[in-house]
């Protein structure tokens, strides 16, 4: 699996860890995806300390560790996760090239 974390989102989830008071050593961040269809792949990031081996998958990249199953593995392979801070708000952006934005329904005018 593949995911890459950038610098900017490493330093948020940091700070975010610190500003909870959270330990780093026993707290890490999960991601999680549902969905499909016409409305995409939905992302979740949220924080766990629950890990199991026979299911999960873990990397650090940037001091930071994140956690997946690892039925997620391959489609989340390729996958960017970074933080925007800009006029229009503040967030973190999941940029994944196995799926296109907002779907692909060819249904409704995805494609």
């Amino acid at each position: 699996m593949a995911i890459t974390l950038t610098e900017t989102a490493a330093q948020e989830i940091q700070r975010i860890f610190e500003s909870q008071n959270l330990d780093q050593e026993t707290t890490f961040i999960r991601m999680s995806i549902a969905g499909g269809g016409c409305s995409g792949l939905q992302y979740s990031l949220g924080f766990d300390t629950e890990f199991d081996p026979a299911i999960d998958t873990k990397f650090e990249q940037h001091g930071v560790t994140i956690v997946t199953r690892k039925k997620f593995a391959l489609h989340l392979d390729g996958t960017v996760i970074d933080f925007y801070e800009g006029p229009l708000g503040r967030g973190f952006t999941i940029d994944n090239p196995n799926y296109p934005k907002g779907g692909g329904c060819p249904g409704c005018g995805g494609r």
